[in-house]
């Protein structure tokens, strides 16, 4: 049986299979989730490594307003850069377990309010300083500062009090949390000295690569430091590059020309076209991302929401996943889980596209004109092509949305969280606590469809401290519920996350977590001899 599996792996390993379909035949033969991961990933490991050479990266979501401070981080590339320079105390693998890197271990207490991390010995900052307990601490301190208008802000803002001791740092939160852990392998906590309170934006952490070159909006170069504490498991390359190319057509014929060795966000509608394309790969692997218009609950005419649900039920979900995704994907019911999270309320009603009742909200909310609904092709691939079939779906309804189409640089920084409807995608969270406290607790910076409720806040809360699994399962029905029918949220599908590689890529393994193998593609491939 073992064997057998072994040999798929090997499979996977030389990207002649997908991880989806590995996985499946381990579970017909009867072999755990997690045992399947250890084998996939000793037969991923046992194919290469091989070392040397430049790895490079076209990739969609760069901007020239980019900067190297992880607080700031809300598109690929930036983040997909900050992996090569910096970690984070844990990490989410592949098949959703905890990985450690700045902390080695963990303790909870039994009612999970009190965590006790171990920090790694022996970790050096690409400055020559040793990460102590301290810089952990202050890492934290500051993302929890409203000041600094982290992403990460309602993530650690349950944190009562943290401190160092000895080797360890312990964090003992305002009510107890069964998630923590995974809430910091937020790619917004990149352990950075002294906190990074003095330079945030310095670029100094602890990964595999130094930062050798940073041009927003345009490139990025890291160089192998050669004091990383992880050298045999990942920076295989010498250099790794990424060159931001936020065209689908540009992107791809530099896949095709070998001028790149990897690619992000291909589009579905040109996947079975690249399939065709002699040595290049297409890497698509389900999961948790997904593609979304939001609305400002706070401002006219979003404020009304009559209105809200009227646009919610004049989106053909099903037809946006026939045909923007090109079945890549599923379709969505307004709130940010899918049944790839644990207690995943599965007997919420699916919202269908219904022109008669939306027209009947319509006319509740007293609206009249058009609505503008900004978007671009950086917001999810397809988005322009989503917009326009969105404007159809509602007109149906005597809705008119009017589309703008935003230019993709500055986008983040101009349009996402600022406009009050506008097209946007969230990767998605390792667990339902994280995706809610980074996007819809009041406290949270990111919480892009302005949804400030004090009760919503009190059930995330709630099931936080909630141990219990049938009784937690029963508050995130009630907060999705909360969400759905009361928030600013549309989301109509939740997508594949689709890559591509070029000839000679090796180590890649699917990773439903996000694109580019959860951002670390170019801190674990290789490129083959």
């Amino acid at each position: 049986m073992t064997k057998e599996l072994e040999y798929y792996g090997k499979k996977v390993a030389r990207g002649l299979m997908d991880r989806r379909a590995f996985m499946g035949r381990a579970a017909a033969l009867g072999v755990s989730a997690p045992l399947a991961g250890t084998i996939l990933a000793g037969a991923v490991q046992a194919a290469g490594p091989v070392r040397g050479g430049t790895l490079k990266a076209g990739m969609q979501g760069g901007e020239s307003t980019n900067s190297l401070d992880p607080a700031t981080w809300a598109s690929d590339v930036p983040i997909s850069f900050g992996r090569t320079w910096g970690e984070t105390m844990v990490e989410v693998g592949p098949t959703g377990e905890i990985e450690f890197r700045i902390a080695e271990s963990v303790e909870a207490s039994p009612d999970a309010r009190t965590w006790t991390f171990r920090i790694r010995e022996g970790v050096e900052f690409h400055n020559g300083k040793t990460v102590t307990p301290d810089d952990v601490v202050k890492t934290l301190q500051r993302h929890s500062d409203e000041n600094s208008k982290s992403g990460a802000l309602g993530i650690v803002k349950g944190i009562e009090d943290m401190k160092a001791d000895g080797q360890y740092v312990v964090l003992t939160l305002d009510s107890p949390n069964a998630d923590l852990p995974y809430l910091l392998a937020d790619y917004h906590l990149m352990i950075q000295p002294g906190g990074g309170f003095e330079a945030p934006d310095a670029g100094i952490g602890t990964g595999p690569y130094r930062v050798a070159e940073n041009q927003p909006g345009v490139r990025h170069v890291g160089t192998r430091f050669e004091n990383y504490w992880d050298a045999g498991n990942r920076g295989f390359a010498d250099t790794v590059e990424i060159t931001v190319v936020n065209d689908a057509t540009a992107r791809l014929a530099a896949l095709q020309s070998g001028q790149v060795n990897m690619i992000n966000r291909v589009e579905p509608k040109v996947v079975n076209l690249i399939k065709r394309v002699p040595g290049v790969t297409v890497r698509n692997v389900s999961g948790r991302g997904h593609y979304v218009f939001i609305m400002h609950v706070n401002t006219p005419p979003f404020d009304n929401n009559h209105l809200r649900l009227a646009l919610k039920l004049a989106i053909n979900r099903q037809e946006m996943v026939d045909k923007i995704l090109q079945g890549y994907g599923s379709v969505g019911n307004d709130f940010p889980i899918n049944a790839s999270y644990p207690l995943f309320p599965d007997d919420i009603p699916q919202r269908e596209y219904d022109p008669e009742k939306a027209a009947f909200h319509y006319r509740k909310s007293g609206h009249s004109g058009s609505i503008l609904l900004r978007t671009s092709d950086v917001a999810f691939p397809g988005a322009v092509d989503a917009a326009q079939l969105y404007q159809q779906h509602a007109k149906a309804a005597g809705i008119d949305i009017e589309v703008k189409r935003e230019p993709g640089d500055g986008y983040w920084s101009e349009v996402w969280n600022k406009k009050p409807f506008s097209a946007s995608y969230w990767s998605g969270r390792p667990v339902q606590d994280q995706m809610y406290s980074t996007a819809y607790l009041s406290t949270a910076e990111w919480n892009d469809t302005k949804f400030f409720r004090p009760d919503f806040d009190k059930i995330i809360i709630a099931a936080r401290a909630e141990l219990d699994p049938v009784k937690r399962k029963a508050l995130y029905r009630e907060a999705a519920l909360m969400v759905r029918d009361e928030g600013g949220l549309i989301l109509p599908m939740f997508n594949d996350f689709i890559d591509a590689t070029g000839p000679k890529v090796g180590g890649w393994v699917p990773d439903g977590n996000g694109g580019m193998m959860n951002d670390k593609a170019l801190i674990k491939c290789w490129l083959e001899a």
